[in-house]
């Protein structure tokens, strides 16, 4: 059985993120997959690497277990808003704790390379944003898109990573949203 697990990293539960995230999951439970949504801001944790990796900062229990989700998933799905080009705080403090060395990727002794320690998974990314998405790819060239795809989950072996951003955000109206919420129903459905 597929396992997914879908992160919701916008700190407020009132949000279009958590409407989305939710219309993954119920997509998902129509399928014959396992599937856990976690919203981070439910988590206790401090979402600052204090030592960056000079030293081990130990982990609380809420991230020890979402570290055991993340391995046992075969699907990660990753809900949040564009802020400022890229990610909210809270998901990138959930990235520095959670995606460390030894767990998501190692370096190797005496050589720039590194082993992807998440190899055989597979992410999506459900964004939203107020920038229009021509204009986020053209004029700003995808900054928060490249830093997940590319910085973070590709960076310890999750791959393919696929996109689905939604906007202008602000300017969607009732209808539009509604639309925008199956076609995430869809993508749970079809575990994509």
């Amino acid at each position: 059985m597929k396992k997914i697990l879908i992160i919701n990293g916008h700190p407020d539960k009132d949000s279009l993120c958590n409407e989305f995230a939710e219309s993954y999951r119920r997509g998902v439970e129509t399928s014959s997959a396992d599937c856990i949504l976690v919203n981070l801001i439910d988590l206790d944790f401090d979402p600052i690497l204090r030592y960056g990796y000079r030293q081990r900062t130990e982990l609380e229990p809420d991230l020890l277990n979402i570290q055991k989700e993340i391995q046992n998933a075969d699907h990660l799905v990753f809900v949040y808003p564009t802020w400022w080009g890229t990610y909210p705080a809270l998901l990138k403090g959930f990235i520095d704790r959670v995606f460390l060395p030894k767990f998501a990727f190692k370096y190797r002794d005496n050589s720039l390379l590194w082993d992807k320690l998440l190899k055989g998974k597979t992410a999506r990314l459900i964004v939203t944003m107020d920038t229009p998405k021509w204009y986020y790819s053209l004029i700003y060239k995808s900054p928060g898109h490249n830093a997940m795809r590319k910085g973070v989950l590709e960076f310890c072996g999750i791959k393919p990573v696929k996109i689905t951003a939604f906007g202008p955000i602000k300017s969607s109206d009732g209808k539009k949203r509604q639309k925008w919420i199956k076609q995430i129903e869809k993508l749970g459905q079809e575990l994509r």
